[in-house]
């Protein structure tokens, strides 16, 4: 057995909002039960959820508290006998409620973890579980076939370059709106129609570069432009609202009747559901499938420093929209 420190670093978020604060902390290494593993932290991948919640937080959070969701480590001790065993590289979105990740070392419950083949690179799938993870869940909820049109609004987030590139191995129509600069990275990643995300009509481009104005499904990413995104789903069509729902026109439902999906990876723990958390290591074996097979392509990465003054600034360069690359800290 791994002969185990008793104190580690950690980053801890002490206050929340447009201002919110981090600070370096040592803390003593926790100890795990008969459902957990003691990981030991190699990256933590930072996202727009990190984002989100460092500004707002959550009802289940106190402060000073753990922050960090996604990681990628190995087992350093666990119960005997008990999966999965010492020495194995796992990947997991962590429980919400629970401490963060940004620590040198985190219990997991073991039915969470996904394990990690030995091809698979640490710092990219550290990058992946809440983007990929979100993805997923988005495709999974338009339950579309082979042919159909999906319309994967902000193209260019993390979450819709994944999402354009599995709609695309699913031989799926993928038409996205991104910034105009972003237009010839997601046709190379397999978007055949890409919208400049500020464009009036984009229902009129469909309609001329397709011969129909109307879509199977649609991934709403941002929140910002559900109605207009309503606008051009077929009757009875999918939408996969990522941030939450936004106040909709009620005589636009009407028209359309859309079926509507909430993506929300937080919510499997905050049910207390222990099937989807289990399904969080589904979702996690599909992506490290994804990374063995290299059917993913991830954008520039940016590594970041383990310390509370060098995450805070990646944090704030992506709530301020400069930064759309895969955010992963480096801490082991």
């Amino acid at each position: 057995m791994v002969e185990l420190p008793h104190e580690m670093k950690a980053i801890l978020l002490t206050e929340i909002g447009a201002d919110f604060k981090l600070i370096d902390a040592r803390l003593p290494v926790p100890e795990f039960s008969d459902q957990e593993v003691l990981v030991k932290v190699e990256y933590v991948g930072l996202t727009d959820l990190d984002a989100k919640f460092a500004q707002q937080g959550t009802p289940c959070w106190q402060y000073p508290r753990g922050f960090g969701l996604d990681a990628v480590g190995t087992v350093v001790a666990g119960p005997k006998g008990g999966h999965p065993e010492v020495g194995t590289r796992v990947m997991w979105h962590n429980d919400i409620a629970s401490d963060g990740v940004l620590r040198e070392y985190v219990t997991v419950p073991n039915f969470a973890l996904t394990t990690l083949p030995s091809d698979v690179n640490s710092a990219v799938a550290a990058s992946l579980p809440t983007p990929g993870m979100t993805a997923l869940i988005a495709l999974y909820k338009l339950q579309l076939e082979e042919g159909d049109a999906i319309f994967i609004e902000s193209g260019n987030t993390c979450v819709g370059q994944l999402a354009i590139q599995m709609a695309n191995q699913q031989g799926l129509t993928v038409i996205t709106s991104s910034p105009k600069h972003a237009s010839t990275a997601l046709k190379k990643l397999g978007a055949e129609l890409v919208c400049d995300e500020h464009e009036p009509n984009i229902g009129l481009k469909i309609q001329k570069h397709f011969g129909y104005d109307t879509v199977h499904g649609v991934i709403d990413i941002s929140g910002k432009y559900t109605n207009k995104l309503l606008e051009f789903l077929q009757f009875c069509g999918r939408i996969s609202c990522v941030s939450g729902l936004a106040t909709l026109d009620e005589a636009l439902l009407f028209k359309k009747a859309p079926n509507i999906g909430i993506v929300s990876l937080p919510g499997a723990w905050l049910a207390k559901s222990i099937c989807a958390q289990q399904r969080m290591s589904f979702l996690g074996n599909v992506l490290a499938d994804y990374l063995q097979q290299e059917q993913l392509w991830l954008s520039e990465k940016e590594i970041i420093a383990f310390d509370a003054e060098s995450v805070q600034r990646a944090l704030r360069s992506r709530i301020d929209g400069d930064s759309h690359s895969y955010q992963v800290i480096k801490v082991a």
